[in-house]
């Protein structure tokens, strides 16, 4: 994991105290909404995205904090660093090893420009930039289940502070499906890991 994705996981505030209450001990997400005050969809949600950037994980239905990844990210600087300081060959070797391992396809490269600190800096007027965009922000809602507006709402305002134009363009492009209310993913690519 890289620095900017884990400052990015834990920018939102939400996200934060979700973690942290994890961190402290918190193994269920009605223990995290007690212990943080916050509403269940938001910590549904926190929790979700979390889990997805590897900083959480669940093992036999109980939240784990993966803090092993602050140590990970201090040994590989201080490795990056030690190189730096060998002397001039190992210049190479260390912008080497701060270049990405592979090169970015297209998706990377709009994801890259659109997505700053897990939030989005817009929305791309191109429809394929576009498309790309928004099922990246489908993928925070789980195939299957069903969501109230205030709950679409509130993972939405999570990515975007426009969440209604978001919302719009979920449903135009058959991501998300909506009946009196309610919404639901019908779009998107699937994890199945």
């Amino acid at each position: 994991m890289r620095a900017e994705v884990l400052a990015g996981l834990l920018a939102e505030p939400v996200r934060l105290r979700a973690f942290a209450a994890v961190v402290l001990g918190a193994a269920t997400p009605s223990e995290v909404v007690t212990r943080t005050g916050l509403p269940n969809r938001e910590v549904v949600a926190a929790l979700r995205r979390l889990e997805q950037g590897g900083l959480v994980s669940a093992v036999d239905g109980r939240l784990a904090a993966r803090v092993e990844v602050f140590k990970e990210l201090v040994r590989e600087y201080a490795q990056r660093e030690d190189r730096s300081l060998r002397g001039p060959q190992s210049q190479a070797s260390h912008i080497a090893a701060a270049a990405p391992q592979e090169p970015l396809d297209d998706a990377g490269r709009v994801l890259r420009t659109f997505v700053v600190n897990g939030r989005l800096t817009g929305i791309p007027v191109a429809r394929g930039k576009r498309r790309i965009v928004l099922e990246q922000v489908a993928a925070s809602f789980e195939p299957g289940v069903k969501y109230p507006e205030r709950a679409v709402n509130a993972i939405l305002r999570a990515w975007f502070s426009d969440h209604a134009s978001l919302r719009r363009y979920l449903v135009d492009e058959e991501l998300l499906a909506r009946e009196n209310g309610v919404y639901w993913r019908v779009g998107g690519p699937v994890d199945l890991g």
